[in-house]
């Protein structure tokens, strides 16, 4: 006891500005000292969140190109490239990036720095798939990287320690129980719209996506925070609280994406992408605040600069994601001759019944082209 005292007596307290800079002049020093060890968490957390991110913008593109080859060679399925599932692993390592950086930082900064994929994206299409750089693009991405820069510097820095019984304690609290029956009325009440009463409406689909996010990012961080607290500290998982979280985040999961799966069928994808991740960065910000109450004791000007911070990156990814070009595909369409004035159906070529072809698909092709005159 004697010798933990003097320990901790020789080591001074000092400002969450004496950190910042310690950590800007010898960021090694600073990441092996007691005193700033949760400040590395934190920086730990924003490290795998951005590579996560860049990780999932690479393989995108990485897939949309395996696509267009696929499209334009015509042969074989897009499941059946190598690159294809090349990009799919690199998604799960992403992902699983982005999983982990909820043990390490507050859920309230993870979820906005999700507009590094956006940037990410666009300029790996610019360089590598030849897209054509737009005003818009540029000025999105400027503004972008300034509010990821506003919410890396101004977020809450505080890296709780996610515990079985913390998280007991967060679930029972009278602020979330009153959140989560407010999620679950409006939640019913946008589902009765859609379903019901066909409103098919970006807004509603948009905003059932964002109320099932909530509860991912709550669950995320959960069982992330009591993983990593069983793998440095104590075991968490014997607890029932964690296997709970996991079912949680498992079917809100399942449900967001068949949810945006449909949205991605209505519109478009220019439309989805910048309302998906306002909406979805909203959501997890109130799911951090009210269940991990993230912002506590946060002074009025961080709040400020987050709060800007996020709206300019909002502002920055619906720039880069307005009027993106779309891939265009060679449709043939075609016309039956008795639909073409003046002409007959004597003009199809019958083929004969003795044939291989006939009654398969490429006679009926042969039918259509038969009667064509090359000009």
């Amino acid at each position: 006891m004697e010798n933990s005292s003097d320990f901790n007596a020789t080591v001074p307290l000092i400002s969450a500005e004496a950190l910042r800079a310690q950590i800007v002049e010898n960021p090694l020093q600073a990441c092996w000292s007691w005193s700033t060890a949760h400040v590395c968490n934190y920086l730990l957390g924003i490290i795998m969140s951005i590579c996560g991110n860049l990780l999932i913008s690479v393989s995108l593109n990485i897939q949309k190109y395996a696509h267009v080859r696929q499209a334009q060679r015509g042969s074989k399925p897009y499941y059946t490239s190598g690159m294809w599932w090349s990009g799919v692993v690199l998604m799960g390592v992403g992902e699983l990036g982005n999983f982990a950086a909820y043990g390490f930082a507050p859920a309230s900064l993870i979820a906005p720095l999700g507009c590094v994929s956006v940037i990410a994206s666009a300029v790996i299409s610019v360089v590598f798939l030849k897209e054509t750089v737009r005003a818009s693009d540029v000025v999105g991405g400027s503004l972008a990287i300034t509010g990821t820069y506003l919410l890396v510097t101004f977020a809450p820095h505080a890296s709780t320690h996610i515990t079985a019984h913390l998280v007991q304690y967060y679930a029972i609290s009278w602020h979330f129980l009153l959140y989560l029956f407010i999620e679950v009325v409006l939640f019913c009440i946008l589902l009765y719209l859609y379903k019901r009463r066909g409103v098919k409406h970006i807004v509603i689909v948009m905003l059932l996506v964002a109320l099932l996010a909530s509860l991912t990012v709550i669950s995320v961080k959960a069982v992330s925070g009591m993983i990593t607290e069983s793998i440095t500290s104590q075991l968490q998982l014997i607890y029932p609280i964690f296997y709970v979280m996991l079912v949680v985040m498992v079917a809100s999961c399942a449900f967001q994406i068949k949810f945006l799966n449909q949205a991605m069928k209505m519109f478009d994808a220019t439309e989805v992408v910048p309302i998906n991740f306002v909406f979805f960065t909203a959501s997890a910000i109130i799911a951090g605040i009210i269940f991990y109450q993230e912002f506590e004791g946060l002074a009025l000007l961080n709040i400020f600069m987050f709060l800007f911070g996020c709206l300019l990156s909002f502002i920055g990814v619906f720039l880069i994601a307005r009027n993106r070009p779309k891939i265009k595909q060679q449709d043939r369409t075609f016309i039956p001759m008795d639909k073409i004035p003046g002409r007959r159906n004597t003009d199809k070529v019958q083929p004969e019944a003795k044939t291989q072809t006939y009654g398969s698909l490429a006679a009926k092709l042969m039918c259509n082209r038969g009667g064509q005159t090359d000009d």
